[in-house]
């Protein structure tokens, strides 16, 4: 097996190098050696791989066949002997990771994840600027919406729903919002994109026909955390993502508004630099931030596929 090995090496660097000198240079052996070689595997064969002369060395039809198995073939080898070394080998080192401005959704995760890994060294930037993953150095991010880089692979973590929130105090001074059109008459914290300026736009349901509304621009921020703490303040109604302020609806602090009508849903995504053999400890971060991040949206997505099966 080895022999057939060697043999498929030495085709293909024949192939490649149109030159049994240059071969032997190359695997430190002589050129009669390789030519051999190949003559051995011909025989095997029973076809005629080269045309050869005392100037050249040139693949036969069958040669340049040949040629794209092999080189398949042992780019399969080189990728599962990859894997076995990567499998044994413990995830240590340096990883360097953009994070979204969430920090309740992740900081837990990450906890725990440096307390499994130790020999990992995390690196975080926490940002909501679209960060270029290949040009910046990233290892990996987590972010929001579609993967649209062709140079990145993607894992989803899970989903959201959007939310319009308002604390009972806030409510009680000013009035509950019965329809969309209310909040014209209400004090609205707004959401900045990073990247494009452009604010967030609040998804209501709407008939047909009917305008977008024009809401009360009453106070802007680039992050959550600051619209948390403007809507428990009974500062006025903020449009958030419901992982940020789950305990918050859970003891009453902050209390939903037009739920009928808020429409927008969101998915988290993991994006890494593609390559078929991610270094261990980014698949460690992958495979953990996949398993921890949103475990009740996976089980439950899990139990309805197992009633699906029955």
């Amino acid at each position: 097996m080895v022999d057939s090995l060697n043999g498929f090496v030495v085709f293909v660097k024949v192939a490649e190098t149109r030159s049994f000198v240059a071969v032997g240079r190359l695997l430190g052996v002589s050129a009669s050696a390789v030519g051999k070689s190949v003559s051995r595997l011909e025989e095997k064969l029973g076809v005629r791989l080269f045309h050869r002369s005392t100037r050249s060395v040139t693949p036969t039809a069958e040669g340049m066949l040949f040629l794209e198995r092999s080189r398949r073939i042992l780019a399969e080898i080189e990728a599962a002997e990859m894997e076995l070394s990567q499998a044994t080998t413990a995830p240590r080192g340096r990883l360097r990771v953009s994070m979204p401005l969430v920090s309740s959704l992740v900081l837990p995760v990450l906890g725990e994840f440096m307390r499994q890994y130790p020999d990992i060294e995390l690196d975080l930037d926490f940002t909501d600027r679209l960060v270029d993953v290949i040009e910046e150095g990233f290892d990996a991010v987590v972010r929001t919406g579609d993967q649209t880089d062709s140079r990145l692979s993607a894992r989803r973590l899970g989903s959201f729903s959007s939310m319009l929130v308002a604390s009972p105090d806030y409510l009680a001074r000013r009035g509950t919002p019965k329809v969309p059109a209310d909040l014209l008459q209400h004090t609205c914290l707004h959401y900045r994109f990073p990247n494009s300026g452009k604010l967030e736009t609040w998804a209501l349901r709407r008939t047909v026909g009917e305008p977008e509304l024009q809401l009360p621009t009453s106070m802007i921020c680039n992050n959550i955390e600051t619209r948390v703490c403007f809507a428990l303040q009974g500062l006025g109604i903020a449009y958030l993502p419901d992982f940020s302020i789950r305990e918050l609806l859970a003891d009453g602090r902050l209390r939903p508004i037009l739920s009928n009508y808020v429409e927008r849903a969101g998915v988290f995504h993991v994006l890494w630099p593609a390559s078929k053999h991610p270094s261990p400890k980014v698949r460690a971060l992958v495979d953990f931030l996949c398993a921890k991040v949103f475990p009740a949206t996976k089980s439950k997505a899990s139990r309805s596929r197992s009633q699906l099966s029955r």
